[in-house]
């Protein structure tokens, strides 16, 4: 028969037994499910916001801390010390890019991390069109969004000095390619101005590298003139080759271009309508009183227009008249110009 301090004894052991295991348990369960539910709430928990979307903007050489900060006293509405010791339990804290960043509704922790890792900065984007001249072109960057102006009121030739052209004064007309442009939002105006330049170079060498041997241009510069002419004159684009190879051939033996767009361009403050006091007034635009090519471009030409002035259509034709249609008429003589001149403006009027 057992004693009852026997008894006693056993069912205390049994007791230690069971905290024991209960302790071992917790022990390796807890952390697991600590570990789940951070998971969990990283992966899956959008972060609370003080606004509907928070800017934030990471300075360049900004530390993880200065970065928690910063987030935390744009709108993120996370202790700042937690956000840092996020970054440090992630590994990626040394990687974070500097940036313009937006931060919407509904963005987990994790998804933070990642914005913040692969630089996925708040972009906007600003239009350049082709045939546009240079304060066109200044008046869109001037408008658009979220945007340091910078360059506003800079005269054109001091910019293009600001631009690394210092070395030369020759106009900013021209220069700078018609294109779709994206920038982070909160940049500077100049890195809008530096991306056309320095794609406009790079399109003006692709097309003189593959220009015809035997056309009668010296050099890229008035490859460039002549395509902004070709931009201005073509309503159908692929007319282009063909009137750039009526201007070729007027080149070729010194008749003078009698382009109106180039015309229009040397009249102070135009108002749409020319007349014929302006084809007769002497200016360096003025291509029927002057001949060969005016001294700059008078707009910026897109790709189609440079490739048209560096190879242009072999073709017979010195004239062209516009048929109304977007498309052009092309003659041989000036008889048959008069005459296509005097069909298409009984037609168009």
């Amino acid at each position: 028969m057992t004693s009852p301090s026997k008894s006693r004894r056993g069912k205390k052991k049994s007791k230690l037994k069971i905290w024991f295991w209960t302790f071992l348990v917790l022990l390796i369960v807890l952390p697991a499910l600590l570990v789940s539910a951070a998971y969990y709430y990283v992966q899956y928990q959008a972060l609370p916001l003080k606004s509907a979307m928070v800017d934030v903007q990471i300075e360049s050489g900004a530390s993880p801390k200065k970065i928690a900060n910063q987030l935390n006293q744009a709108g993120v509405d996370v202790p700042a010390v937690l956000i840092y010791e996020f970054f440090k339990w992630s590994g990626k804290n040394s990687r974070l890019k500097a940036g313009s960043y937006e931060i919407k509704q509904g963005t987990t922790a994790i998804g933070l991390l990642n914005k913040l890792v692969n630089g996925e900065q708040a972009m906007r984007t600003v239009v350049l069109l082709e045939g546009w001249t240079f304060q066109q072109m200044q008046a869109a960057i001037d408008k658009a969004p979220d945007l340091k102006h910078d360059s506003a009121g800079m005269h054109p030739i001091i910019l293009m000095r600001y631009l690394g052209e210092g070395e030369s004064d020759r106009s900013a007309e021209g220069r700078f390619f018609p294109d779709t442009y994206h920038y982070p939002k909160n940049s500077s105006d100049l890195l809008i101005w530096k991306q056309a330049l320095k794609q406009m170079d790079k399109e003006l060498a692709n097309a003189w590298a593959k220009r015809r041997p035997d056309i009668p241009l010296k050099n890229p510069y008035e490859a460039l003139i002549l395509a902004s002419i070709v931009e201005k004159e073509t309503g159908l684009a692929s007319d282009r080759p063909h009137i750039a190879g009526v201007f070729h051939n007027r080149l070729r033996i010194g008749m003078r271009l009698q382009t109106d767009p180039s015309v229009i361009y040397g009249v102070a403050n135009f108002d749409g309508n020319l007349r014929k006091v302006d084809l007769q007034t002497d200016t360096p635009y003025n291509t029927y009183t002057r001949a060969g090519l005016p001294p700059t471009p008078i707009a910026m030409p897109g790709r189609a227009a440079l490739l048209a002035a560096t190879y242009p259509m072999p073709t017979e034709a010195l004239f062209f008249v516009a048929k109304g249609d977007g498309s052009s008429h092309f003659s041989a003589t000036l008889e048959e110009h008069n005459r296509a001149v005097n069909e298409y403006i009984r037609k168009n009027n």
